[in-house]
């Protein structure tokens, strides 16, 4: 808001510019006028000085004309009337022999931005296109631009944009690239710039030429462009090959999104092109720039997506600096997690370690949270550091690592009982909500295992009234009914008085409903109680597999070189699918059809009516046969309530529902790597939810995959059971299907017909070890379902052959 009171300097300066004495004397003049431009920059309202500046802009002097300009550019909108008075010395100076000066009164004709003047700037934009000076070229073209964005509903002058295209071979490289800018604006409803092959080529043989930002328009343009064939697709990709390891990060990182739109059909290419920028990559993570480097980690980030592993030899790059700010440091510790592996992980949790002592508290708790994610695959040493943590007493990492803990064992259920000993004692500690919920989520859902549970339970109890935070009220309730669940006689009172308090006495209408829920739930008797609080537990020797798996490219290319990196945060994209999916088969009344129909599966392919393989070594022949997905993505809680769901169709003998059993003669599987047997998997579109860890028995995987068949797609859901027990009755196809319809479908006699044929397989591997496969498949289809169990026998037999 302009400055009052400065009437006085106002009319000095009105006097002055008037002065013949001072206007005579050039250097005296141009130190008035850059006293208001100087008083102009502070807020003071000089657009009384409006007529005397505006003959102050007549002179040959360049700098008084450049001081003159952005005056006038300033306070134009103001004086519309006056303003046509400028308009006369413009057009004068766009005939000067000077380019500078021609240059100039063109920028500053159309940065008046006044709709009245359009008829007086076309003439002179037209004469600047063709103009001997690049510098006029360069302005003229923007000109047009400018002269669209004062009036975008104005009809195209089809002149003008033939012009600029003709100009896209100037032989001034910032011509070019200012006549792509133009038209993308004066095209932008029609789509912008129309690129065909000759323009197409063209651009990419003067990229050379351009600057670093002109490069990277040009990049982005030429994204449009589809080739036309395949020898010319690689002819693009082999000029852009030096671009693709540009020592600038913009140029870099606009070759490679070209590259991943132009191989989108090729992800063997494109694989490679994100092998080819982890050099620059890793340069823009050590510059100078802060806003630099952040940018680079999140593009890493979208890179680790499709390619995990892919910086893991340089993971001590990625390492905080003492003076980094807080949000590259919790940027570096995301990516560190993602690089974990047996050779590294001592080295990463020791770094992590330090980091949890930050003076800064987000990067302390965000360096516990990545310890976390790590110890889904490393439980045991990652235990040992947050137990060590919690020794230091200290408000905000204390209530970390109790949030951490409780994340751990949501995933490792094999942890509770070290994270329960070491809880005992840390509620006189923690003060924050989030905390507190985290602790009383653990007395809820282990308290038969912390011994001093109730009495815990009666301190926050007692301090019910004095709790500010609903969210723990909710949590307390929840804890206080499961621990009188498993201890009645030591929780009953307490349990009365919070009820009687969160229903007679509580204002938050949500801590009062489920006090009243809670309370109408134990008036229908203990056993409902148990059968709503206490659902069924996973099995504590499954080990929940680390991070995501490995997506396609296309998922996240279109977001590459864009700002969506920076601000999404990479927990979204980790559970976007599981959180998507949740919400659609939140029901747990809804059968397996109503899922797969919610999750719009496409049926893409068509049924090829063929025979299931008749040996092992056809299975991977059949994948072309039977058309298996990965989606929808199922999260490990959507797999468990549609396994049970498959649970109570079976007792229910529903036709539409199959559920069978097979036995697969295999070697030992114990020594297979999670990491090894899920990338084997995912190479066929099957998805590994869970599986035990290595040399443990019984071993155990859970899988899934949809196979797109018409009339509708069809999901599978599978369990591997080894128990290290030879098999006395099965075979290679051993089937003790739990349902048996006595109408079979001529596909399923089919089916049947091609299980016997192994029977001599099966004599021949009679006395072998045998893994236990349990399939439950909705809606029926067994040409799928023998496909699938020969792929999977395939893969379990390449695996073992391997590993022993």
């Amino acid at each position: 808001m302009p400055y009052l009171g400065n009437e006085d300097i106002v009319k000095d300066l009105r006097r002055a510019l008037s002065n013949p004495h001072v206007q005579s004397d050039h250097l005296r003049y141009r130190n008035i006028i850059l006293k208001v431009i100087r008083l102009m920059s502070q807020g003071v309202d000089v657009s009384s000085l409006f007529s005397e500046m505006v003959k102050a802009c007549a002179t040959v002097d360049i700098v008084q004309k450049k001081l003159v300009y952005v005056f006038l550019c300033s306070y134009a909108a103001l004086n519309p009337e006056l303003s046509l008075l400028v308009i006369n010395t413009l057009r004068k100076d766009c005939q000067d022999p000077n380019p500078m000066v021609r240059s100039l009164a063109l920028r500053n004709m159309t940065n008046l931005r006044l709709p009245s003047l359009m008829e007086y700037v076309e003439q002179p934009l037209t004469a600047g296109l063709r103009d001997r000076a690049a510098c006029v070229r360069r302005v003229a073209v923007l000109g047009w631009a400018k002269l669209h964005n004062l009036q975008p509903n104005s009809e195209i002058d089809v002149k003008v944009v033939n012009e600029l295209y003709s100009l896209l071979r100037d032989p001034d490289p910032v011509v070019m690239v200012n006549c792509l800018r133009a038209l993308e604006e004066i095209l932008k409803e029609e789509g912008g710039v129309t690129i065909n092959k000759p323009i197409a080529h063209h651009l990419l043989n003067r990229l050379k030429e351009c600057d670093v930002w002109g490069q990277s328009e040009v990049l982005k343009i030429l994204q449009r462009y589809q080739p036309h064939s395949d020898d010319e697709l690689f002819d693009i990709l082999s000029l852009l090959d030096a671009s693709l390891v540009s020592t600038h990060p913009p140029i870099m990182a606009a070759t490679l999104s070209l590259f991943l739109s132009l191989c989108s059909a090729l992800p063997a290419v494109s694989l490679a092109a994100l092998e080819r920028v982890q050099g620059p990559l890793l340069a823009a993570c050590g510059s100078p720039s802060r806003e630099m480097r952040f940018t680079a980690l999140c593009h890493i980030q979208l890179l680790l997506r499709s390619v995990p592993g892919m910086m893991g030899a340089h993971y001590k790059r990625f390492f905080c600096g003492y003076a980094e700010p807080a949000f590259i440091k919790q940027r570096k510790m995301q990516v560190l997690v993602e690089l974990v592996n047996d050779e590294n992980v001592a080295m990463i949790l020791d770094e992590l370690k330090e980091y949890c002592t930050d003076v800064n508290t987000d990067t302390a708790q965000a360096a516990i949270s990545s310890i976390g994610r790590i110890g889904r695959s490393y439980s045991d040493r990652c235990l040992k550091i947050l137990t060590d943590l919690l020794g230091l007493k200290q408000e905000h990492i204390t209530s970390a690592v109790v949030q951490t803990m409780r994340d751990l064992v949501w995933v490792c259920p094999q942890c509770s009982e070290t994270v329960c000993s070491a809880l005992e004692g840390c509620e006189e500690i923690l003060q924050d909500s989030q905390g507190k919920q985290a602790l009383l989520w653990f007395l809820g859902a282990y308290g038969d295992r912390v011994s001093s549970a109730p009495y815990t339970l009666e301190v926050f109890i007692d301090g019910v009234r004095c709790e500010n935070s609903s969210r723990v009220k909710m949590e307390l309730l929840t804890a206080s009914l499961r621990l009188f669940l498993c201890s009645p006689a030591e929780t009953q009172d307490m349990l009365g008085r919070l009820l009687h308090y969160c229903i007679g006495e509580e204002t938050d209408m949500c801590v009062r409903d489920q006090a009243l829920l809670y309370y109408r739930l134990l008036q229908c008797g203990v056993d409902e109680t148990r059968k709503v609080l206490q659902g069924r537990r996973s099995d504590p020797s499954l080990g929940v597999l680390i991070g995501r798996s490995a997506e396609p490219v296309s998922q996240w290319a279109h977001s590459f070189n864009t700002l969506k990196p920076l601000w999404q945060n990479p927990a979204e994209t980790e559970s976007v699918n599981s959180d998507n999916l949740e919400h659609k088969v939140s029901d747990p009344t809804s059968d397996l059809s109503e899922t797969l129909n919610s999750c719009q599966v496409e049926s893409v392919l068509t049924d090829s009516g063929g025979e299931c393989p008749q040996t092992p070594t056809d299975a991977l022949a059949t994948s072309a046969v039977v058309p298996l997905s990965l989606f929808p993505t199922l999260s490990p809680e959507d797999f468990e309530r549609l396994w049970l769901q498959g649970a109570e169709h079976a007792e229910e003998e529903n036709k539409d529902y199959m559920c069978k059993t097979e036995h697969i003669q295999c070697p030992d599987v114990t020594h297979i790597l999670p990491q090894s047997f899920q990338a084997a998997m995912q190479l066929l579109n099957i998805q590994t939810l869970a599986f035990t860890p290595p040399h443990v028995l019984p071993w155990r995987v859970y899988l899934y995959t949809h196979v797109a068949v018409t009339p509708r797609s069809t999901l599978i859901l599978a369990e591997l059971l080894y128990t290290g027990e030879t098999n006395e009755e099965g075979g290679a196809y051993d089937s003790t299907g739990d349902t048996e319809n006595a109408n079979e479908t001529a596909v399923e006699e089919k089916a049947t017909l091609a299980q016997r044929n192994n029977s001599e397989l099966a004599r021949k591997t009679r006395h072998t070890k045998a893994i236990k496969v349990t399939l439950k498949q909705k809606p029926r289809d067994a040409n799928a379902l023998g496909g699938f169990l020969s792929i999977l026998t395939t893969i379990l037999h390449t695996l073992s052959s391997e590993t022993v």
